[in-house]
């Protein structure tokens, strides 16, 4: 395995790598929408000004539309438009002065930087706040037009929210229902092929999504609530017992394949059902073939070693949930039978004040990022003011728009975003050169592009970055500002924009190589407080919280390691532990999500104690594990804890249950080889470099 860094292989794969849109088509109409709708209202009654400040403003705000519910859709665009709104009046008013707009340069900057704390959505509005500064600072007024101004351009942000929750009388539960469609057809893609890792590709993100989509403190209230939450309890009880079942299948070569594809035909049906809000009458249709194929199975006795126990208990959640997803479609009134679940700890979002006093050092990664911001947006502005470059506000708006938090995405926006401007201008000029010399083909011009912007911004970053290019200068052109023109200032200024936040990244980085083992150890700490949880076992809402927790930890642990690959300058070997460590604890997660599986019924078994002591100690040994890994230094390899697991062996082989005894038999085995292997790891790679 090659692990050296590449510039040409990292350039070529920047500009070729495409992904799927991950933006509704739907969305995209309705954001451009907000854009074209006002521009063209404008013109039509003759204010073109007041058309062109709302276009702007629901133009800038446009990306603040993100998934999730309503309300909080609601609070996100609302903070965006009030932040460029104020960010555009400022930049009207004291636009002008050099030494007062470098100072809110500096201000806005830092305190943009800052907010990645909280997130990439609200990341986007410190953006967006750095962006609106510079531009509107490009045309000064004096205060009543300034006023002016800044309220056209949140009535654009507020614009674009009302076409955003317009759909909120008629279908309110709608993004509760999207998120659990797309959780339900993951489960459905690891019941019929099942992954090495014990999860289906996104299925973790989606899970993510969801807890916070339900659960977090925006989510809706109401009756049909009750029975999304149900749903999604269901939903990580059936992840359980698939995984324990794929165990379980490896050793009798594909036994219980057939009930497995019935499983995901439930599975995909009900996700069907959510996502259209309709009865899921077809899911009940392969839920009584997955019966069938149940009462087959177990009839024919071939279901040893706890696989008929996992069937049965598959076949009673698959029931609840087509009972539960028919309530929470087109009967969405009548009440499930768990009441409203707390937001578990894990989820639960420390305030503000005290995230942000956290990070207020110079070790964090997003207190480096706001100063690099703060320093780069000022620079960036004296020195497009200092040479008097031509539109030289694209130069301080590159740098705020590149600038990341790391230094894959900085370079990758970089690239992109030259590569895409020099194609969106062409573009554009090839286009309008095209298109009649009038108005309203222009407008039609600039809401194609604004569609394939908001479309692809996703897929391919350099693809929409051409077509926001053409979309701005198409804007601008209502404004006297020739299309045609300045072509090469706009290329000259993306490019030094751009290289402006690159360097700035390279003289005061925030290498991930630094944190990959702060990163990694956290994640092998919340494996251990996992397997804590099932030594007594605690109730089975606090492991879900702890599960939760789990997710979380290895979904950053993911992303440390894809930053890490991406920095030059990694050493091999530091790569090598990392995904090494990755890897194992991935299989060290799967074994403690099949030894839950034992238990997930609330029927304790009476040999579980036995059981639990040993589970507590490989905790333990796991967690010093972490702390050498996080150190750097060596550990040596578990002493007793082979020993003691044939000691449990044996304590539960003499109970009559074989089933659970032949499981735990072959589970603690396992665990202890993930513990032993993870040792080995950290011991043999404790001189890998931090």
């Amino acid at each position: 395995m090659n692990n050296g860094y590449s510039l040409r292989a990292s350039v070529i794969q920047t500009l070729l790598r495409t992904k799927r849109p991950d933006v509704p088509l739907r969305v995209a109409l309705r954001n451009t929408a907000a854009v074209v709708l006002p521009l063209a209202l404008g013109m039509l009654a003759g204010y073109p000004q007041v058309g062109i400040g709302i276009a702007a403003g629901a133009l800038d705000t446009m990306f603040s539309d993100q998934p999730g519910p309503y309300l909080q859709r609601l609070n996100r665009l609302f903070l965006a438009a009030l932040a460029a709104g104020t960010a555009s009046l400022v930049g009207f008013f004291i636009g002008d002065w050099v030494l007062p707009m470098a100072i809110a340069c500096a201000i806005c900057g830092f305190l943009g930087g800052m907010l990645v704390v909280f997130g990439p959505d609200i990341a986007r509005v410190g953006m967006t706040s750095m962006l609106l500064l510079v531009i509107t600072a490009a045309t000064p007024k004096d205060l009543g037009g300034s006023l002016a101004g800044g309220s056209l351009i949140f009535a654009g942000g507020m614009l674009l929210a009302v076409f955003s929750i317009a759909a909120w009388p008629l279908q309110r539960y709608r993004p509760e229902r999207q998120a659990l469609a797309i959780v339900y057809r993951g489960l459905a893609d690891l019941a019929r092929k099942p992954h090495k890792d014990g999860e289906a590709p996104g299925l973790t993100d989606a899970m993510n999504a969801l807890q916070t989509t339900l659960l977090g403190r925006h989510h809706a209230r109401g009756r049909a609530m009750e029975a999304f939450r149900v749903l999604l309890e269901l939903a990580e009880r059936i992840r359980l017992e698939l995984i324990a079942m794929t165990e379980l299948e490896t050793r009798r070569d594909g036994m219980g394949e057939m009930f497995r594809n019935d499983t995901a035909r439930v599975l995909g049906a009900v996700a069907d059902a959510l996502d259209a809000a309709e009865p899921p009458q077809r899911a009940e249709r392969a839920l009584a073939t997955l019966q069938a194929s149940e009462r087959a199975l177990l009839a024919g006795g071939g279901t040893s070693m706890g696989l008929g126990a996992h069937i049965q208990a598959l076949s009673g959640q698959l029931a609840a949930v087509v009972r539960n997803a028919n309530w929470a479609g087109s009967r969405g009134e009548e009440r499930a039978q768990r009441a409203e679940s707390a937001l578990p700890e894990t989820l639960r979002s420390a305030s503000a004040l005290s995230t942000l006093r956290a990070n207020l050092t110079p070790d964090a990664v997003a207190f480096r990022h706001a100063v690099r911001c703060a320093v780069v947006l000022t620079l960036a502005f004296v020195v497009s003011r200092h040479y008097a470059l031509p539109h030289g506000y694209w130069l301080p708006m590159t740098a705020a728009i590149v600038l990341r938090p790391d230094f894959a995405a900085t370079f990758n926006f970089g690239l992109l975003r030259v590569v895409g401007t020099v194609l969106g201008l062409m573009l554009t000029t090839f286009v309008l050169r095209l298109a009649p010399d009038d108005v309203w083909a222009h407008i039609g011009v600039m809401g194609a592009l604004c569609v394939a912007f908001r479309y692809l911004a996703g897929a391919h970053y350099g693809i929409a970055v051409a077509a926001l290019t053409g979309t701005v200068v198409v804007l601008l052109s209502f404004e006297g500002v020739d299309p045609h023109a300045a072509m090469s200032d706009r290329v000259v200024n993306t490019a030094l924009g751009s290289g402006l936040a690159l360097l700035a990244y390279v003289l005061w980085p925030s290498w991930e190589r630094h944190r990959a083992r702060t990163a990694l150890s956290e994640m092998l700490c919340a494996y251990a407080d996992y397997l804590d949880a099932l030594v007594a076992p605690a109730d089975s809402h606090a492991r879900y919280a702890v599960r939760t927790g789990t997710r979380t930890t290895r979904t950053n642990a993911q992303a440390s390691l894809d930053r890490m690959r991406a920095e030059p300058g990694t050493p091999a070997v530091l790569q090598e532990l990392a995904e090494t460590l990755y890897a194992n604890g991935n299989r060290l997660a799967r074994t403690a999500m099949a030894l839950e599986a034992l238990i997930d019924d609330g029927e304790v078994p009476e040999a579980w104690p036995s059981v639990g002591a040993f589970i507590h100690e490989a905790s333990v040994t796991l967690r010093q594990q972490a702390d050498a890994l996080n150190q750097g230094v060596g550990i040596g390899m578990p002493q007793g804890l082979r020993e003691h697991q044939r000691t449990v062996v044996e304590a539960v082989s003499r109970t009559r249950d074989r089933e659970l005894a032949e499981a735990v038999a072959r589970l603690t085995d396992r665990l202890t080889d993930n513990v032993d292997t993870i040792a080995h790891v950290v011991n043999r790679r404790s001189t890998a470099p931090a």
